[in-house]
């Protein structure tokens, strides 16, 4: 090899060395700044959303149907969410208990803030196919999630679970 050719090679691979280091900085900038957002979410979701569903579970119960809420707030191999499983209970002699747990999400969505998604089941007893209707009820950035958010969208979840049972 000669001296230029070495000379040139040389150049090249400092070059691609200084934009290895730049990217590397401003990916750890972007990796620090996603995992505040992530904090942040977490934050809400265990402050503000978490008691609403709390006093939705206590009210269910109170009223003899099953109900529970999960908190994975605090994982780091996740994106932080809460839930509320709600199964109603329908105590006669005449029907046997056979209504399906269903479920309403508020999770961290990256590129759309928080997303709430829920999952009705069906009820078999009502002769239908068992299938789930799973489907968004909405999206809200992060610093907009209110307390009266997450209870109109909980209401509307548990008033979907009734009908379909």
């Amino acid at each position: 090899m000669t001296d230029e050719n070495r000379a040139k090679l040389r150049s090249l691979l400092a070059a691609y060395a200084e934009r290895q280091a730049s990217a590397q900085l401003s990916s750890t900038a972007a990796d620090a700044a996603a995992q505040r957002k992530r904090r942040s979410c977490a934050d809400r979701l265990r402050n503000i959303v978490r008691p609403v569903l709390d006093e939705f579970m206590a009210e269910l119960k109170t009223a003899g149907h099953d109900a529970s809420t999960r908190d994975h707030t605090d994982r780091d191999d996740a994106y932080p969410s809460v839930a509320l499983s709600f199964t109603p209970r329908v105590r006669t002699a005449q029907t046997p208990e056979t209504a399906l747990a269903s479920a309403l999400m508020f999770k961290y969505d990256p590129r759309r803030g928080i997303l709430v998604q829920r999952d009705v089941k069906l009820s078999p007893a009502k002769g239908r196919v068992v299938t789930a209707t799973g489907d968004r009820l909405g999206t809200i950035g992060v610093d907009a999630v209110s307390a009266q958010w997450v209870e109109t969208k909980t209401l509307t979840f548990v008033e979907d679970v009734l009908k379909a049972n």
